[in-house]
């Protein structure tokens, strides 16, 4: 941000002395405060122009390291929040910062007209464009790249995950009869249960405020749901009961990747060449040094 630097001197002098002043003596006086008061100034001045400079090297690092961060993201996380942003922008601009019609869950459309894309983009919708939407996002972002890094050698896991937990959400929204401009924040919730079962017994810092097991974390969200918006936050709770549901099929191994999924990752095909090269770049980073 840019500053603006006021400065302002006013100087009186008043000599008061018996006898005669030597007008060269009072000269040699005031060109010495004004010296003195001209060093300061340029001190003062400088002094400023270093917190200035060291405040926007501050904010141009904190900005590379963003940028750094977003290009280490691994590519399905990237994929999936520059989409989300794409599609929240084109609904502020175009439909009242409503999440596009078009991109929205309706099965009549989506079975009538072929509309197939709707089931998948609506999990895009995570909130309208505000500050709400940034912290979703940026949430989504820090536990969903975490969960497809720790799949970094068989991303096709990680594939599966997405997959299950979309598959139930879906069916389990239209089952009950809720509305789907929840199932993207729900697809966090679900995230947030299956990373801290991947993290069991990690101490995890809430807010800087307690301490607390990973376990516990989205029980700790649940209840500040209900406590912020006043009611029972039963949409929060599917996501936990079907992220509970492919634990436990997935460390039973109820549920596996199909094969031909894998022989696709492991072709030589121009996709899977392509898709293995941008998860070697996430590899490196658990290789030992």
């Amino acid at each position: 941000p840019s500053r603006h630097y006021d400065a302002a001197a006013a100087s009186i002098l008043s000599v008061s002395r018996g006898g005669a002043v030597d007008v060269d003596d009072l000269y040699d006086e005031e060109y010495d405060e004004e010296y003195d008061s001209d060093a300061d100034f340029d001190l003062d001045f400088e002094d400023m122009d270093m917190e200035a400079n060291e405040g926007d090297f501050a904010e141009n690092n904190t900005l590379e390291r963003a940028w750094e961060s977003w290009k280490k993201t691994p590519p399905f996380t990237q994929m999936y929040i520059s989409l989300s942003i794409g599609a929240t922008m084109l609904g502020f601009l175009t439909n009242n910062n409503e999440f596009p019609k078009i991109l929205s869950l309706e099965w009549k459309p989506t079975l009538t007209k072929l509309q197939l894309w709707r089931p998948f983009t609506s999990f895009l919708n995570i909130g309208a464009f505000n500050l709400g939407y940034l912290m979703t996002a940026h949430f989504v972002w820090t536990y969903m790249s975490t969960l497809e890094r720790l799949n970094h050698d068989k991303p096709y896991d990680f594939w599966l995950m997405i997959v299950f937990g979309c598959v139930s959400m879906v069916t389990g929204y239209s089952l009950l009869g809720l509305s789907p401009r929840f199932l993207g924040h729900n697809l966090s919730t679900f995230f947030v249960y299956v990373w801290s079962r991947y993290h069991e017994g990690l101490e995890v810092n809430m807010m800087e405020l307690f301490n607390t097991r990973a376990e516990m974390l989205p029980w700790f969200f649940l209840a500040q749901t209900a406590l912020l918006e006043g009611e029972l936050p039963l949409l929060d709770m599917l996501g936990i009961v079907f992220g509970h549901i492919y634990h436990y099929c997935k460390t039973t191994n109820a549920i596996r990747t199909p094969k031909a999924v894998i022989n696709w990752y492991m072709s030589d095909s121009k996709y899977s060449n392509m898709i293995r090269e941008k998860y070697k770049v996430i590899s490196s980073d658990f290789e030992m040094q």
